[in-house]
Formats: C-alpha cells, sequence, structure tokens
C-alpha cells in the first residue's frame, strides 16, 4: 500500500497541533508562576540581595525584573544611553 503524501501532511499537522496546545498549556502555567516570583524576587531585593544574582535566579529578563522594582517603588538606576560608534571617515 502506497502512503498518499496528504496522509503524510495530516500526521504532520496533528503532531504539530499536539505540541502546540502542549505549549500553550506550558507557557500559561509559566504565566501563573510570574505571579509567584515577582513577590519573591521584591522581597529578596528589600533583604538586600544581589539585584543580578536575584534575577539569574528567577530566570526572567532585566526588563521584566526592573519593571517589577520600578512598580514597587523600589529605586532603579537609569539606563545608559548606548556608547555612538565611531564613523569612519
Amino acid at each position: 500500500m502506497v502512503e498518499l503524501p496528504e496522509e503524510a501532511q495530516v500526521a504532520a499537522l496533528r503532531r504539530l497541533a499536539e505540541l502546540g496546545a502542549k505549549r500553550a498549556e506550558l507557557l500559561s502555567k509559566a504565566e501563573e508562576l510570574l505571579k509567584e516570583i515577582e513577590p519573591a524576587a521584591i522581597e529578596a531585593v528589600r533583604t538586600g540581595a544581589g539585584r543580578n544574582r536575584i534575577r539569574e535566579l528567577s530566570g526572567v529578563s532585566p526588563g521584566l525584573f526592573y519593571g517589577w522594582l520600578e512598580t514597587a517603588g523600589i529605586e532603579v538606576r537609569t539606563k545608559k544611553a548606548p556608547a555612538k560608534k565611531a564613523t569612519p571617515k
């Protein structure tokens, strides 16, 4: 019996649908965890723990982490402007 290309496509699409659903579920769980990570990270900052270490352990981006701190009323140093590249003459 010969497998039709359409059958291979259906199998591939089913596999993608399964994986996509699994990914969506994991992303949803990750979003829920952020609700627990945020107050824990803020508390760690208030105890004097190093900010880089807190961010590394929490696994969140710098933008998200420092956004949490600003929202919590914790002072955040302003970001330096990127250095300008020398233009060739």
